[in-house]
């Protein structure tokens, strides 16, 4: 296979397609970054059309997918009948229309988004969101697992393996935050996070058990519930406010989530579960 693109998570995948005992050609803009490949086996390409020709499993990692269009652009009429993987980072429509693109060239495009950062790349647990043309994903199965162990197919679009992508990421970054808060509180207090989550680490470690409840209630669009209603998030959300404030901790997470329960409950939704408040955040898209 060849490896266009030779950035730390570009020579991790060429470096596990190689653990993998894959011949791999490489190629980057920097030629100096190809020398450790080359030394552990890799055959470094002169140009890009010379590395798309030598193999018919082309990946691409690089920063954005204009830069990605572009270099595949060199290539020219090389790319037909190629199968092209891009792990390039990027929003949902810039995928679609990369895949737009090679699909015109006579590529078959495979969108990916990696889940993990450079030295995760090959290890089984590394989970890769695929999307677009499945007969490439059924192929290349097995050098695609070499890069992820728990790389699936997501969806025809190209565009949904980056969707994926950017909702775990959402959903860390809100759960990292939520968590920092909590810490600067404790310390407040003089409470280490660490023995906070020891004593707290069940209570903790439940909040995860409920999101297929609240993604079975978003996907049905129904949110009444008979316990653990909005109304009674209300004054928890109020007291969290009023600690943070007292203790000269930032408030602007606690006093956003409380401007969003306020809100549902004056519209009348205060019997129904915290999951309606994804109708808040679609009204943001319009």
């Amino acid at each position: 296979m060849t490896v266009l693109g030779l950035g730390e998570i570009g020579a991790a995948l060429a470096g596990a397609f190689l653990a993998g005992g894959h011949p791999v050609t490489v190629w980057n803009r920097t030629e100096e970054k190809a020398g450790p490949l080359v030394a552990a086996g890799a055959r470094r390409a002169e140009s890009v059309r010379d590395a798309v020709l030598a193999a018919p499993l082309v990946v691409v990692s690089v920063k954005g997918n204009d830069a990605a269009r572009e270099i595949l652009a060199r290539a020219g009429d090389a790319l037909a009948g190629r199968a092209v993987v891009n792990l390039t980072d990027g929003t949902s429509a810039e995928a679609r229309d990369v895949a737009d693109w090679a699909g015109e060239q006579g590529a078959r495009y495979l969108h990916g988004q990696i889940m993990t950062i450079a030295p995760g790349i090959g290890h089984p647990e590394a989970v890769v969101f695929y999307g677009g043309d499945e007969t490439v994903y059924d192929t290349h199965r097995p050098a695609l697992a070499l890069l992820g162990g728990r790389g699936t197919f997501v969806a025809a679009d190209a565009g949904v393996p980056t969707l994926y992508g950017m909702a775990v990421h959402g959903t860390m970054w809100g759960t990292l935050n939520g968590f920092l808060h909590a810490a600067a509180l404790l310390a407040a207090e003089g409470i280490e996070a660490g023995h906070f989550l020891e004593r707290a680490a069940p209570s903790v470690a439940a909040l995860t058990s409920f999101l297929p409840s609240i993604a079975e209630e978003i996907d049905r669009g129904r949110y009444a519930v008979e316990f653990g209603a909005l109304r009674h998030h209300l004054p928890s959300v109020a007291d969290l406010l009023r600690e943070s404030r007292s203790r000269g901790v930032d408030d602007a997470l606690p006093a956003y989530t409380l401007d969003l329960v306020t809100k549902a409950v004056a519209e009348g939704h205060a019997d129904d579960s915290y999951s309606r408040l994804v109708e808040h955040f679609r009204r943001k898209t319009h």
